[in-house]
């Protein structure tokens, strides 16, 4: 299998994107991939993004992972590969800076509360929050809400969604982003590289911020076959190394690892798709993918995660405390919707517009709102 062998013909094409919900004049010096990058990264989402929640909530470390600093680790990582697989790098760049827009503050804590509230009104899905951020919540243009980004982001941008809510987004759009899930089809293989750098990324990350929390310890995650691979390399090279040296070390080496693993899996499978069109990759299973070792060993670290560090005592405390924030800030908006700003005070559909309102906020802005409201402090804002 040659070295060079990529997905150029297959690649997402600006010049031919389905285009934006509303017409707009082509920028000069700019293609449309390119054009959704900047509006997202100026965007007011995004720069919440900074004081938004991975494992670890804001006020408890300033060296821990945020949401936007996992964004962009996404988007380094994302156009790493689709660079070496020929893919549209500013696509997949596009993609990653927009997938978590519509996470709550305290992360999925957050999220699976915001989600009870809502039991009765739809529920809340976080990837299609981050669509309704994009398509209705930013306010930045006279002509129309949202960012008006292009067919082919907004997909990326939707990783999953219930059959429902995508029934829903196919009445609004028919033949729109919600279509794939209804018809079991793949989104671009831009938006197939994002959904698995969003894995990589998050499995490193989550270690390096656990160890250096003090709630998981470099021998715990050496039990891990896929971490002990590289850290063992690691010391074999460098029998001196320890600490967060050795740590680092061995991060790096897995995450090139799994870099170069999907680089090798997804050129194994193009091999057999020689001549395909655009449309038959979208009606074939994912094609970029780590090789099965690879994910098997992935599902390994992500359980081991689960069990020892997102279960961790320490991170459950705050977990309920987080949950509690949320779930009383949705009841007292439901009770006194002049609490909110008046953006989201007036709108018709109050329980959407209170979890549009509250999924926007940054972690310390909600532990002041509850405070504020409240006189407890159950977090520190």
């Amino acid at each position: 299998m040659p070295d060079n062998l990529t997905f150029a013909g297959l690649a997402a094409d600006p010049a031919l994107s389905r285009g934006r919900r509303y017409p707009e004049t082509d920028a000069p010096t700019r293609n449309a991939f390119q054009r959704d990058r900047d509006r997202i990264v100026h965007s007011t989402a995004f720069r919440r993004l900074v004081y938004k929640t991975q494992v670890f909530l804001n006020h408890e470390g300033d060296l821990f992972r945020t949401r936007l600093t996992h964004s962009l680790e996404v988007a380094q990582l994302g156009r790493s590969i689709a660079r070496a697989l020929g893919l549209n790098e500013d696509l997949v760049e596009a993609i990653a800076l927009a997938h978590d827009l519509g996470h709550t503050p305290f992360g999925h804590a957050g999220q699976d509360a915001l989600h009870d509230c809502m039991a009765e009104a739809g529920g809340f899905e976080h990837n299609l929050q981050s669509l309704r951020v994009v398509d209705e919540l930013e306010e930045r243009y006279p002509a129309f809400n949202g960012l008006n980004l292009c067919f082919e982001t907004r997909e990326g941008i939707l990783k999953h969604c219930s059959r429902a809510n995508a029934e829903v987004l196919e009445a609004r759009e028919p033949g729109g982003v919600g279509r794939r899930f209804l018809e079991h089809t793949q989104p671009s293989l831009e938006a197939q590289l994002c959904n698995l750098a969003d894995e990589i990324a998050y499995n490193a990350h989550d270690i390096d911020d656990g160890v250096r929390s003090g709630l998981i310890t470099l021998e715990q995650v050496a039990q891990v076959p896929l971490f002990d691979r590289f850290f063992q390399e690691a010391l074999r090279e460098y029998p001196e190394l320890k600490g967060r040296r050795l740590l680092y070390e061995s991060i790096r080496r897995m995450l090139s690892a799994q870099v170069y693993d999907v680089i090798a899996a997804t050129r194994e499978t193009l091999c057999a798709m020689q001549g395909v069109s655009v449309d038959a990759v979208r009606r074939s299973p994912v094609v970029v993918t780590f090789s099965a070792a690879m994910r098997r060993q992935s599902i390994e670290l992500k359980q081991f995660l689960f069990r020892n560090l997102y279960r961790h005592p320490q991170v459950m405390a705050t977990t309920g405390a987080a949950q509690t924030v949320v779930r009383e800030l949705f009841a007292l908006y439901s009770l006194s919707p002049d609490q909110m700003q008046a953006g989201f005070r007036d709108r018709a559909d109050q329980p959407r517009s209170i979890a549009d309102y509250i999924a926007g906020m940054t972690d310390r802005f909600a532990a002041r709102e509850h405070e504020r409201l409240t006189g407890q402090r159950l977090l520190a804002p």
